[in-house]
């Protein structure tokens, strides 16, 4: 499997997430399942087959979360390449479409989350920041067309 790009915040968020999935979502499940047998007859109760259906998504998220945390590899921000953007940079671009600032954090697929700022090394912008220096010029190719960047500063 290959590795999953997090920062060590992402890493502890996702560490957390995977404890909920094995404590707290399995006792809630659990009652829900002796709750929905003590109506009776097991082959027509739909409150008993939604619970079962909890229960394996729940097993299957646990399994990708052990999967993704087995996987991990943690951002150093420290180690960025003098001054290349790098995975776990922060960013500050200027869109030329929209004559406005931008900041991203480049993060691995498992953290992104573009309302916060934080895309993916594999999104398309992502992928053609990755190498650039302060004042270069950045071209990416997308659905609605050429999306045109210049490097301001990288952190």
């Amino acid at each position: 499997m290959e590795k999953t790009y997090v920062t060590a915040e992402g890493l502890v968020k996702l560490q957390k997430d995977l404890e909920y999935h094995k404590t707290t979502r399995r006792r809630e499940i659990a009652k829900q399942l002796d709750h929905a047998r003590s109506f009776g007859d097991l082959r027509e109760n739909a409150e008993y087959e939604a619970a079962k259906h909890a229960l394996s998504l729940n097993e299957i998220r646990i399994r990708e979360l052990e999967d993704q945390v087995a996987n991990i590899q943690v951002i150093n921000p420290d180690a960025g390449q003098s001054g290349k953007i790098f995975i776990g940079a922060r960013v500050t671009l200027w869109d030329f479409d929209f004559e406005e600032e931008i900041e991203y954090l480049l993060t691995g697929s498992v953290e992104a989350n573009p309302a916060e700022g934080k895309i993916s090394v594999d999104s398309p912008v992502g992928k053609a920041m990755l190498g650039h220096v302060v004042d270069d010029i950045i071209e990416v190719q997308a659905p609605r067309g050429v999306l045109k960047y210049k490097v301001l500063s990288i952190n």
